[in-house]
C-alpha cells in the first residue's frame, strides 16, 4: 500500500521517548516518525487507546513537559494544595477520580486483592497571612511551622516576587520587603533576612483597609513565583520541583496504563499537607488499609550525625543517579517490596539505586497510622532541594516513570511517545520579529493611552540590558521616540538626542539631561573544566538575593537558563551568608558538565547574566520589576520628548541614555570628557536616576525618607554630589507652579551627572522614590514616574 508523509514547515525542540529513553530532537524529527508509524498502522499511546484499555477510560494527552511546568507554577502551599487539588482532578476526569475535603486525588482500578497503594504528596512549604499592619503590610507565618527545611529557607524568600490569594480565588501579586543595598554601610548588620520577625509582604496597598478590599486577609496563602527553567543534559529546575515530580510521574501512569493487566486493585493517590504531619496519607492509610505501599517523593534530610560537629544526614546522590530507594539507615540493604523494586528495575534496565531520607512522616499531635508490611519509599535526586534553585534530572524522571509502569501493569504491549509542548516562537512585534531580550508593546502613544506611563515602561523593564549590553534596549528607544527625533549613537554607546535647536552664539543656558540603560547583573568571568561558570557582579547588589535563584546567560544566540549555586555550607543550620566583604567564588550551573558543553551553547567569557523579570502591576498605581533603576528614568526622557511636540526653538537642551552607569558612570563619564575637550561642556546636568527610599518596613526613617505616589525626588545630597541649596529651591518653585508634586531629600549612590561637575558643569539630580533598591523586589508609584516625566519637559522648555 503507498503511503504518503507530510512533515510540518515548523521546528522545534521537544522530547521523545523511545523504549524508555527520553531523547532530545526536533518537532520535525517527531512529527515525521509520528506520521510514519501512524501510516503502517502502528498507534502510539498517545494517539490510540490501547487495545487492552477499558472503553470508558482513554488514556490522557501525555506530557511530561507541560505537567511539569504547570505544577512548578501552581502554588501549592501546604493546607492550601485546592487549586492543584482541581488541575490533578480535571486531568484524571476520566477516570472519576474522588476527592476529598483534605484535597487528596484518589483513582482506584480494580478490585480485590492485592490491595496496592501508590502515593505522592502534593504540598509545597510557604507562608500564610498572620496579621496587617495598618501601614498595608502583611506579616507572615511559616508553612509547615516547624519541619526539616533549610536554617536560609526564610532568607531565600528576602526581596522576591510573590504571590498571594484572594478570597476571590485569585492570586494578586506582591514582594517580600528587602533591604535596600544603598542604605546601608559595610560594616553595618541589616536585619536578618532568616528572623521571620523581618518578613514583610508589600502588594502595593497604603492601609490596612485597602489590603482587605483587594480580598486578602489572614489566612490568605503566600506562595514564590514558580518558573521552570530548562537547563542542558536534561535538567530542570524549579521553586518546589520537588516535591511536584511525582504528580507528573503519578499521572503519566494512570494516563496510559493498561488497565486489563492490572492484578487486584489498584489505588493511586495525591495527598495533601504531608509536610504538616502527613495528615492525607495518615488518612489514606486508615481508610484503604492496603497490602503494600509505593510513596514517591522528595528524599528527606534527618537530624545531625552525633558526635560530628556541623554534619548532620541527608540524600547525598545527584541529579542523573536514577531512581532512588530512600532508606533511614547506612547499610544500604534493602528487603522486602524495595528488593523487588530492584529486581524489577535490573531486569528491565532501569537505574536503581539507595540513597538516605528520613521518615516520610513529620511528627505530629497524632499517633502514626500504621504502615502495610510491604511498604518502601522511592523518588529522584533533588539537587538545592527546598530552594528556588531546586533542579532534577527529566531522565530519572523517566526512570521512575518506567518503573512505575512496569510495578503497576507490566510491560506495555503498545510503543509510547512522549511529544513535548517546548516549541520556540518567534516573538513578532507589528510585523517586525524582535530580538530575543526585547518585548513587544509597539508604538509609544498607544501604548501609554492603553495603559498610561506604565505602557512604554513595561516594554523597558521586561527587555534585558546589563552593564556593557545596551544594545538590545537602546533599539528599543530608538523605536519609541517620535518620529521628529534623530538620535545618535556615540563610541560610547550612548543614545544622545538633541532637543534643542538653538543656533550657536545663543544666550541660553547648555541643558544637558542624562539617564542611564543598563541594570545590574553579572558577567560571564571564566569557564570550569566541570562546566559551571564563574561569574562576577555588575554593579552593586546583596547576593543573597540572587544565590540559590534562576538566571538568564544572555548569548549571542539566545537566552540560557541557568540557577546561581549557594554558597558553601548553605544547608547547615548554623550557615550565615558571607559578609559583604568576603570575596566569594561565584558559580552558575546551565546544566553542562564540560567546557565543551558551555561552547556548545554558545556561551563565552563576556557574556552577561540577569534574572529573569516581568513588570507586575500591585494594586493601585504601584507596580514591580527588576531594574525600574532606571528604565523609569529612560521612560521619563522618551515621555518629555513626546510631551515636548517636536524641537525646541531657541534652547539648547540634550537627552541622553548612558551607557555602563551601574560599573562606575562609565558611558557618561566618556561622554563628559569628549564634551569638554570640544568646549561644550553642559552648563547644567540633570541627571534621572533612583532616589533609594527608607519607605520601607526595613529601613531606618533617619535619612531617604521620600515616600512612594508623593512625586518625583530631588536627589539634593548623594555620594557623589552636592546640589546648590538655590538651585534645589528654584527647582522646588518650578514643579510648585506647575502643579508637580515633589520632594527632596538626602541619599545615598551615585549618579551621572557627578561626572560633568569637574569640567564646569552643576548637577542638579532627580529622581523618584524607589523601595527596595537593587533587588528583585522593586517597586515604585507609577504617579511619581509620571511627575518625572512632566517636570523634564518643563525643564527643556523654561530652565
Amino acid at each position: 500500500m503507498a503511503c504518503e508523509v507530510t512533515t510540518p514547515g515548523t521546528q522545534g525542540r521537544e522530547f521523545m521517548r523511545t523504549q524508555g529513553r527520553m531523547r532530545k530532537a526536533s518537532r520535525f524529527f517527531q512529527a515525521f516518525l509520528l506520521a510514519l508509524l501512524l501510516c503502517l498502522g502502528v498507534q502510539p499511546a498517545l494517539a490510540q487507546t490501547p487495545a487492552t484499555a477499558h472503553a470508558a477510560q482513554p488514556p490522557l494527552r501525555d506530557d511530561l513537559w507541560n505537567d511539569l511546568k504547570d505544577f512548578v507554577e501552581t502554588p501549592s502551599v501546604s493546607g492550601y494544595e485546592n487549586e492543584l487539588t482541581e488541575k490533578i482532578r480535571a486531568k484524571l476526569a476520566s477516570f472519576h477520580p474522588r476527592v476529598d475535603n483534605l484535597g487528596d486525588v484518589i483513582v482506584t482500578i480494580g478490585s480485590g486483592a492485592p490491595r496496592r497503594l501508590i502515593v505522592t504528596p502534593i504540598d509545597e512549604p510557604g507562608f500564610v497571612v498572620s496579621g496587617i499592619t495598618p501601614e498595608g503590610y502583611l506579616r507572615l507565618q511559616r508553612l509547615p511551622q516547624a519541619g526539616n527545611l533549610p536554617a536560609i529557607y526564610n532568607s531565600l524568600y528576602s526581596a522576591q516576587p510573590v504571590k498571594v490569594h484572594t478570597a476571590a480565588g485569585k492570586w494578586i501579586d506582591g514582594v517580600v520587603a528587602g533591604i535596600s543595598v544603598h542604605l546601608h554601610r559595610t560594616n553595618e548588620t541589616p536585619p536578618s533576612s532568616s528572623d521571620i520577625e523581618n518578613m514583610y509582604v508589600d502588594i502595593g496597598a497604603t492601609s490596612a483597609a485597602e489590603v482587605r478590599s483587594a480580598g486578602v486577609d489572614l489566612l490568605s496563602p503566600v506562595a514564590m513565583n514558580g518558573r521552570l527553567a530548562d537547563l542542558v543534559e536534561e535538567k530542570f529546575a524549579g521553586i518546589s520541583i520537588g516535591d511536584k515530580f511525582g504528580s507528573v510521574a503519578l499521572i503519566s501512569l494512570i494516563s496510559h496504563l493498561e488497565v486489563a493487566k492490572v492484578k487486584g486493585s489498584l489505588t493511586i493517590a495525591f495527598v495533601a499537607q504531608q509536610r504538616l504531619g502527613g495528615r492525607g496519607l495518615d488518612r489514606l492509610l486508615r481508610k484503604t488499609q492496603p497490602d503494600e505501599m509505593i510513596y514517591v517523593g522528595r528524599l528527606l534530610p534527618g537530624g545531625k550525625v552525633p558526635g560530628m560537629e556541623g554534619v548532620h544526614r541527608a540524600p547525598r546522590r545527584e541529579p542523573g543517579s536514577g531512581v532512588l530507594i530512600g532508606l533511614d539507615k547506612s547499610s544500604g540493604e534493602i528487603s522486602g517490596l524495595a528488593a523487588f523494586l530492584k529486581q524489577l528495575a535490573d531486569a528491565n534496565k532501569i537505574p536503581l539505586t539507595t540513597d538516605y531520607s528520613t521518615d516520610i512522616t513529620p511528627a505530629g499531635y497524632l499517633l502514626p497510622p500504621a504502615f502495610p508490611a510491604r511498604w518502601t519509599h522511592i523518588g529522584i535526586a533533588t539537587a538545592w532541594p527546598d530552594t528556588p534553585a531546586e533542579a532534577i534530572s527529566s531522565s530519572d524522571l523517566m526512570s521512575l516513570d518506567r518503573l512505575l509502569d512496569e510495578y503497576a501493569a507490566g510491560p506495555r504491549t503498545t510503543p509510547f511517545f512522549y511529544l513535548g509542548g517546548r516549541v520556540g516562537v518567534a516573538q513578532e512585534c507589528y510585523g517586525v520579529v524582535l530580538p530575543v531580550r526585547m518585548h513587544c508593546m509597539g508604538d509609544y502613544p498607544a501604548a501609554a493611552q492603553k495603559f498610561g506611563i506604565a505602557g512604554p515602561l513595561r516594554g523597558l523593564v521586561e527587555t534585558y540590558a546589563a552593564s556593557g549590553q545596551e544594545a538590545p534596549l537602546r533599539e528599543q528607544l530608538g523605536h519609541l521616540l517620535p518620529s521628529w527625533a534623530k538620535p545618535e549613537t556615540d563610541d560610547a554607546g550612548n543614545l544622545i538626542l538633541r532637543v534643542g535647536t538653538s543656533p550657536s552664539g545663543t544666550k541660553t543656558p547648555t541643558i544637558l539631561v542624562v539617564a542611564h540603560m543598563d541594570e545590574i547583573g553579572f558577567s560571564v568571568k571564566s569557564i570550569s573544566d566541570d562546566g559551571r561558570l564563574i561569574v562576577e557582579t555588575l554593579g552593586g547588589m546583596d547576593l543573597s538575593f540572587y544565590q540559590g535563584h534562576p538566571l538568564l546567560v544572555h548569548t549571542s544566540t539566545g537566552d540560557r537558563d541557568g540557577i546561581m549555586e549557594l554558597p558553601n555550607g548553605w544547608d547547615e543550620q548554623n550557615f550565615k551568608w558571607p559578609d559583604a566583604r568576603q570575596d566569594q567564588t561565584l558559580r552558575v550551573d546551565v546544566g553542562a558538565r564540560s567546557a565543551k558543553e558551555v561552547a556548545d551553547l554558545g556561551i563565552k567569557i563576556g557574556d552577561t547574566i540577569t534574572i529573569p523579570k516581568k513588570y507586575r502591576p500591585l494594586l493601585g498605581t504601584r507596580a514591580n520589576g527588576r531594574s525600574f533603576d532606571d528604565r523609569v528614568g529612560c521612560t521619563a526622557l522618551i515621555s518629555a520628548a513626546w510631551a515636548l511636540g517636536g524641537p525646541l526653538k531657541d534652547r539648547d537642551v540634550t537627552f541622553v541614555w548612558s551607557t555602563s552607569e551601574e560599573v562606575g558612570l562609565v558611558g557618561a563619564g566618556k561622554l563628559a570628557t569628549r564634551l569638554a575637550a570640544e568646549g561644550h561642556s553642559p552648563d547644567y546636568v540633570f541627571a534621572v536616576d533612583t532616589f533609594v527610599s527608607s519607605d520601607s518596613p526595613l529601613e531606618s526613617k533617619r535619612f531617604a525618607d521620600a515616600e512612594l505616589g508623593k512625586g518625583f525626588a530631588i536627589r539634593a545630597v548623594d555620594q557623589s554630589n552636592v546640589a546648590p541649596h538655590e538651585l534645589v529651591e528654584k527647582l522646588l518653585k518650578l514643579a510648585h507652579a506647575n502643579q508637580i508634586p515633589v520632594q527632596f531629600g538626602v541619599t545615598a549612590g551615585g549618579n551621572d551627572g557627578a561626572t560633568f561637575v569637574p569640567f564646569g558643569a552643576v548637577d542638579i539630580p532627580i529622581g523618584w522614590p524607589l523601595r527596595y533598591s537593587h533587588s528583585p523586589a522593586e517597586v515604585i508609584d507609577t504617579r511619581d514616574v509620571d511627575a518625572l516625566a512632566r517636570i523634564l519637559a518643563v525643564i527643556a522648555r523654561s530652565w
